[in-house]
């Protein structure tokens, strides 16, 4: 089976960046933050604050109106490099778990593949991704309607890493799942990152996720953006340190932030 070549992890670097919507405030306010190469960083705050703006920024599926990105090594979204991962899984209804994945590969291979696959080697490079994701084998071909909600997932969560991208964006990946499928994708998503380290920016409104996934977390409020909250907790990790001292502490720090943010 032939895979795409292992890529170092992307840095990103934003200074000054502004956007503000048509008739509307500026959403952000001179954003200044790094996302160092191979860390997860978890973006909180309340609803509105300019978390989702951020990312699509990232993306490069939001203009700015002022500021700059520089991403180290250079990473394009339709080269694979970049990956995005919705609330929603938003997979095509048309095609079956496997297609959605093979799409992926299919538009990014030109420049993230070492050659053109074949369509036999295609479909395997999909199931490897699947059975990584832990995807049951009989739910490979079902389409979307037939999955439930954290299959879903799983399958969107391959489709985007099953191109080895070095920067993974997630919106509230998990918020509409369950507590059980939430923990299971969180620790899956660890273990993954764990394999083949990837720079990661996840949104989140759960401070318990954001400091059991992160390596450091950045509270945001009113389109301005706090000093990093570094996390520390050991890894490898799993649900087992949410029992630690440690965990308790920093969950204090993340809310205590939250607070005062909200007061600025």
């Amino acid at each position: 089976m032939q895979t795409p070549p292992s890529s170092l992890p992307s840095s990103l670097v934003c200074r000054g960046l502004h956007v503000r919507f048509e008739n509307g405030p500026d959403v952000l306010r001179g954003i200044d933050c790094d996302f160092p190469a191979g860390e997860i960083t978890s973006l909180v705050g309340p609803s509105g604050c300019g978390k989702t703006t951020l990312l699509r920024v990232l993306a490069g599926l939001q203009k700015v109106g002022d500021g700059m990105i520089d991403i180290d090594p250079p990473a394009k979204a339709t080269n694979g490099e970049i990956a995005f991962v919705f609330q929603q899984p938003t997979l095509l209804p048309w095609r079956t778990a496997i297609d959605n994945v093979i799409l992926a590969i299919q538009l990014s291979r030109a420049k993230t593949l070492r050659g053109n696959l074949s369509p036999m080697e295609a479909m395997e490079l999909a199931e490897h991704e699947l059975g990584l994701m832990e995807l049951p084998k009989d739910a490979f071909r079902r389409f979307p309607r037939e999955l439930s909600g954290g299959m879903k997932m799983r399958v969107s969560l391959a489709r985007a890493l099953v191109t080895r991208p070095t920067v993974l964006l997630m919106d509230e990946p998990f918020a509409a799942l369950d507590d059980l499928s939430r923990t299971a994708l969180g620790d899956l998503l660890l273990r993954r990152w764990d394999e083949r380290p990837f720079t990661g920016v996840l949104v989140t409104h759960n401070i318990a996720e954001a400091a059991l996934l992160s390596h450091r977390v950045f509270v945001l409020n009113a389109g301005r953006i706090g000093e990093p909250i570094m996390d520390d907790l050991p890894r490898p990790r799993d649900e087992s340190v949410k029992t630690s001292t440690a965990f308790g502490q920093l969950y204090a720090r993340i809310s205590s932030a939250l607070r005062s943010q909200g007061h600025d």
